[in-house]
């Protein structure tokens, strides 16, 4: 094999080039966030053109910058992450990978934060969560643990980074973030998750359903575990408040944890809440899927939600899974 960054010679096993220092086994998105747009030339909202001061020539929108737009295309793996239309910056994070030589990949690892709005510097906390996940999990890949368990020390390598975050003397602002992790191989797809960020599997076969694969930690999930109607738990007070989540202030505990074998190809995508407000089961998430590469679908469903109103920061991962179907 050869190294992607120089072109050197290298062994197979080698984790690092020794030419270059550059990775050999881990392609993944920049430590701290892939800032910006990987093609910044036509609008995001319409596609018209922008103009020098940075509004569309169409629609009129000006064009976001920094987090608040921020995109990433490894061709197996993508992602979109937007402020949206109503916060004043994006709080959420993204950080994937291809784990692996480039000719023969192993697995494919996303993990995805969502700060939470009312606790301090939520963005640094979904961002310190995101790299820290990510770096523990490969780390756990490439040393040999099975994806569940590299999942497992993911979130609590998450737990630390975004705990060090918090002041000393204002413990009930520690800055704090939701969670969700995949691992995703050629013969299934491991997900994690801490929070209501979500992960959904979208079928590319009529014969396979899609579904949800997370479960919201939040009071109006624990209501309907319980046995109450959806409707009547979600009118009860603060029902959509978080029952766990990462931070210094929360209870720490194992990340909820389901591995599946797909009968039939599709894409997992993961997603925080300002995709699925809108789009919550996944039949209706999976009708706006296209057919188009990973990160072309993720803007089409980025875009979906500023057109539905964009109350919230957007983010949405998409893995497209061939895998060993059996």
């Amino acid at each position: 094999m050869n190294c992607p960054d120089c072109g050197e010679p290298a062994e197979a096993t080698d984790r690092y080039c020794e030419n270059c220092g550059g990775s050999l086994q881990l392609r993944r998105t920049p430590s701290g966030g892939p800032i910006g747009r990987v093609d910044g030339t036509g609008c995001v909202g319409c596609g018209g053109s922008v103009s020098s001061d940075g509004f569309c020539e169409t629609c009129g929108r000006a064009q976001p910058t920094g987090r608040d737009r921020m995109e990433f295309d490894l061709g197996l793996v993508a992602g979109v992450s937007d402020r949206g239309r109503s916060r004043a910056r994006n709080e959420d994070s993204m950080a994937f990978g291809v784990v692996g030589p480039a000719e023969d990949p192993r697995s494919i690892v996303g993990v995805l934060c969502d700060g939470v709005g009312s606790t301090e510097r939520a963005d640094s906390a979904s961002q310190a969560a995101v790299d820290a996940a990510i770096e523990s999990i490969v780390d756990e890949l490439l040393s040999g643990s099975s994806p569940r368990s590299a999942t497992e020390d993911g979130a609590a390598a998450a737990y630390a980074a975004v705990g060090e975050l918090a002041r000393p003397n204002s413990p009930d602002t520690a800055p704090s973030c939701t969670l969700v992790s995949a691992v995703v191989t050629p013969s299934e797809i491991t997900v994690g998750w801490i929070g209501d960020s979500r992960a959904y599997w979208v079928s590319s076969s009529p014969d396979v359903p899609s579904r949800r694969l997370t479960t919201d930690d939040t009071l109006v999930a624990q209501l309907v575990a319980a046995g109450m109607d959806e409707q009547e738990a979600s009118a009860s007070l603060n029902a959509h408040a978080l029952a766990r989540w990462v931070g210094a202030d929360a209870e720490q505990a194992p990340p909820h944890v389901v591995v599946i074998s797909p009968e039939a190809p599709g894409r997992l995508l993961l997603c925080s809440d300002g995709l699925w407000n809108y789009l919550p089961d996944a039949e209706s998430l999976a009708a706006r899927v296209s057919d188009a590469e990973p990160l072309k679908v993720a803007a089409e469903l980025t875009s979906i939600a500023n057109e539905l109103g964009g109350h919230d920061n957007i983010t949405v991962v998409v893995i497209p899974w061939e895998g060993r179907v059996p």
